[in-house]
């Protein structure tokens, strides 16, 4: 597996206030209201056609480039994608290889980057205060989140699936966990808050428990909603779950940390991950779209494919290609 670069002075890794809120409403009124190009939810039809590459440097870039500093909202507890590797201390990951693109074409240099660990139900929250210039988190380009933030052309495909524990050969058949399906009928589903899993679930829970008792209040109890991801796997272990919903590509990457756990039945659900903005940034949105289509480029040698092949390929083989970006015609 390949190594990430080490981590200096100038890429730290600081975490977000847990008391970061949403910002006002006319502070989100003033952004969206004052570029029109980005989709809103209402009026939504190709969530991940995004901006063309070539705007003009504006504001955005601006800001970056006087601070001199990438700060990018990222996970820190995701295998393969955004990780700390516990041996070296660095931040590692196809998500963090992504960000060193994105800082190395704006500001010259990968190593030009503040990295933020933010949980799952922060990274709008995260955008819209300002603490980030972007989230590469395993964020899916949705028509809701495009009244929120802007999105990137999609620079991954994933699905979600269940994850749950491989069945012991003298367990009971009937009791098995096989899919996304009525075998959840009674069990215990974990999802992170604010996931596309969570929204899935709504729509059909097939009988599953999957809200906490005071989900969405401050008294929430955070076992089956949970603030980061993982805190999911770590549930199943130790009992307090039967499954956990979440993308595929997140759940290989918990399956190969954890072998008594399994991928079951086939995602039922196609997602694209983009970089999160914040609304109305378009000249950077423009710019990360350029720096991801030189990301493409090349083929089988591309910078994409040879992060695909350090870090992905063994959880989720068979990828022969980024997923082709779509544009806006406005």
């Amino acid at each position: 597996m390949a190594a990430a670069c080490a981590v200096t002075a100038s890429l730290t890794l600081l975490p977000l206030s847990h008391s970061a809120k949403t910002a006002s409403g006319a502070d989100r009124a003033g952004a969206g209201t004052a570029h029109a190009l980005q989709a809103r939810a209402g009026d939504c039809k190709d969530p991940e056609a995004s901006l063309l590459p070539g705007m003009p440097e504006g504001d955005a870039i601006g800001r970056i480039k006087k601070r001199g500093k990438l700060i990018a909202g990222v996970d820190q507890n995701s295998f393969q994608w955004g990780f700390r590797n516990p041996e070296s201390g660095n931040l590692e990951g196809f998500d963090i290889d992504l960000v060193r693109a994105i800082a190395k074409d704006i500001l010259g240099s990968e190593d030009k980057v503040i990295f933020r660990a933010i949980p799952t139900n922060q990274r709008i929250a995260a955008l819209e205060n300002d603490k980030v210039d972007v989230v590469v988190r395993t964020m899916t380009i949705n028509c809701a989140r495009l009244d929120q933030v802007s999105f990137s052309t999609a620079y991954f495909q994933a699905g979600q699936q269940v994850l749950a524990p491989k069945q012991a050969k003298d367990a009971d058949k009937d009791e098995a966990i096989t899919g996304f399906n009525s075998s959840l009928d009674g069990k215990r589903v974990c999802t992170a808050e604010g996931s596309t899993a969570y929204e899935a679930l709504e729509k059909e829970s097939f009988g599953s428990v999957f809200k906490d008792e005071h989900d969405g209040t401050a008294a929430d109890e955070d076992k089956l909603t949970v603030p980061n991801q993982l805190d999911c796997l770590v549930r199943l272990q130790l009992g307090e779950v039967d499954a956990v919903v979440t993308d595929n590509a997140l759940a290989a990457g918990q399956a190969a940390q954890d072998p008594a756990v399994e991928l079951k039945g086939a995602p039922f659900t196609t997602e694209y991950y983009g970089v999160a903005t914040k609304k109305g940034a378009d000249d950077l949105v423009s710019r990360i779209n350029k720096v991801l289509v030189d990301y493409r480029a090349g083929g089988g040698d591309s910078p994409w494919m040879t992060s695909y092949h350090a870090w992905l390929e063994d959880g989720l083989p068979g990828i022969s290609a980024p997923p082709a970006p779509k544009y806006r015609n406005e």
